[in-house]
C-alpha cells in the first residue's frame, strides 16, 4: 500500500499504457477461446453450438447441457481461477522478496496447505469443503513461516537461492509427513487428489466457495501492485519514497496466503505456475506490477487451461495430472534460474 506522499511507481522501459492494455485485451480474448475449447473437449466432444446453448439457454433435460454446466464449465473456471491465483501469488512473492526463484510451490506454501489437508482428512474424514479451505489457508501460513524461519537462520542471512533451498527442503519434509499421515490413517486415496493436482474432480460447489476468495486475493494484489513495484527496488529506496515497507509486506503475505490457500483447496498441489508466468510477463511488459498482476492472472489461467487439455490428450481416455504437465515446463525453468542466481550463494 502507498502513503499519501509516495512517489509514482516507475514505468516499464519501452512500454506504453496503450500497448500494454491492447495486448492484455488480446490475451484475454485468447483465454476466452481456450475456455470454450476446453469445454468442447472431452470423452464426448460437444459441438460449439451445444456449448453456447448450454451457457445461454440452459435446458436441464438435455444431457449435453448438463455435461457442460455440471462438469466442464466448473472444471474450466477452476483451471482459469487457480492458474491466475498461483501466477499472481508467485509474482507478488518475487516482488516482496526480490527473489526470482520465489513461488508458492518452491517456497513451501502449497506443501503446507496439503499437509494441513492431510491432517484434516485423518482427524475429520467427513469435513466440509469450507473446513477444508480453512485448513488449506492455515497450512499455507505454516509453510511460509517455516521456510522464512529456516532461511533466516542460515549463515550470512537470506539470499534468493537460500530461500529456494529452504523452500525445497520444507516442501519435501511436509510432503513426506503428509504421505506418512495418509498411510497411517488410511486416507491415501483421498489425499492422492491433492498430491497429483487435478481439476477433473471439481464440482460446482467448489467453484462457488473458492472463486470469491481468489477474486478477493486478485483485488488485493492489484491494490498493492504499485507499492510492490517500488519495494522491488529495495527496502531503502522504498522507505525514501514514502513506503511503509512492513505494511506492504504484511498485505502481500495475506494476499499470497489467500490466493494459494484457495487454489490448493480446489485442485491440490500445482507446481511452477507461480515461477514461470511472472518471468514471462516481465519479458512482455516490463517491471511495473500494475501490469504484471493482470497479465500474470490471464497468462496463468491460459497455462492451466492448456495443461488441462494436454493432460486429456496425452493418454486418452485416461488423464495425466495437471501437476505432471506443469512440472515438465517448470523444472527446466527452475534449474535455469537457480544456475543464473547461483552467484548469490
Amino acid at each position: 500500500m502507498t502513503t499519501a506522499h509516495s512517489a509514482p511507481a516507475p514505468a516499464p522501459a519501452g512500454r506504453n499504457p496503450l500497448f500494454s492494455a491492447s495486448l492484455l485485451l488480446l490475451f484475454a480474448g485468447g483465454l476466452f477461446l481456450l475456455v470454450m475449447a476446453s469445454i468442447h473437449l472431452g470423452a464426448s466432444n460437444l459441438s460449439f453450438r451445444d456449448v453456447g446453448r448450454a451457457l445461454f439457454a440452459y435446458d436441464p433435460d438435455n444431457p449435453a447441457h448438463v455435461i457442460v454446466r455440471e462438469l466442464r464449465l466448473p472444471r474450466a473456471i477452476a483451471a482459469v481461477a487457480v492458474g491466475a491465483a498461483l501466477a499472481v501469488a508467485g509474482a507478488i512473492m518475487q516482488g516482496l522478496t526480490n527473489n526470482p526463484l520465489a513461488s508458492p510451490s518452491t517456497m513451501g506454501v502449497t506443501a503446507g496447505s496439503t499437509f494441513l489437508i492431510a491432517i484434516a482428512l485423518a482427524v475429520m474424514p467427513a469435513i466440509s469443503y469450507k473446513g477444508m479451505m480453512t485448513f488449506s489457508f492455515v497450512g499455507a501460513g505454516i509453510g511460509t513461516a517455516l521456510v522464512f524461519g529456516a532461511a533466516a537462520m542460515a549463515r550470512g542471512g537470506m539470499t534468493p537461492v537460500k530461500l529456494a533451498l529452504a523452500g525445497s527442503a520444507i516442501a519435501s519434509l511436509l510432503s513426506s509427513l503428509s504421505t506418512v499421515i495418509a498411510l497411517r490413517f488410511n486416507v491415501s486415496k483421498n489425499l492422492s487428489y491433492w498430491f497429483a493436482g487435478s481439476v477433473s474432480g471439481v464440482q460446482p460447489q467448489h467453484v462457488y466457495f473458492a472463486v470469491p476468495f481468489i477474486a478477493v486475493g486478485l483485488v488485493l494484489a492489484l491494490l498493492i501492485a504499485r507499492s510492490v513495484t517500488i519495494l522491488s527496488l529495495g527496502d531503502d529506496i522504498a522507505r525514501n519514497l514514502g513506503q511503509r515497507v512492513g505494511l506492504v509486506r504484511l498485505m502481500g503475505t495475506v494476499t499470497v496466503l489467500v490466493l494459494t490457500g484457495a487454489a490448493v483447496s480446489v485442485v491440490g498441489m500445482i507446481a511452477f505456475v507461480g515461477l514461470v508466468i511472472p518471468h514471462i510477463t516481465r519479458l512482455l511488459i516490463g517491471q511495473d506490477y500494475r501490469w504484471i498482476v493482470p497479465y500474470s492472472a490471464v497468462l496463468g489461467g491460459a497455462l492451466l487451461i492448456v495443461a488441462d487439455m494436454a493432460g486429456r490428450l496425452v493418454n486418452p481416455p485416461f488423464e495425466t495430472p495437471l501437476g505432471a504437465i506443469t512440472s515438465l515446463i517448470g523444472v527446466p525453468f527452475f534449474l535455469y534460474l537457480a544456475r543464473r542466481e547461483g552467484r548469490g550463494l
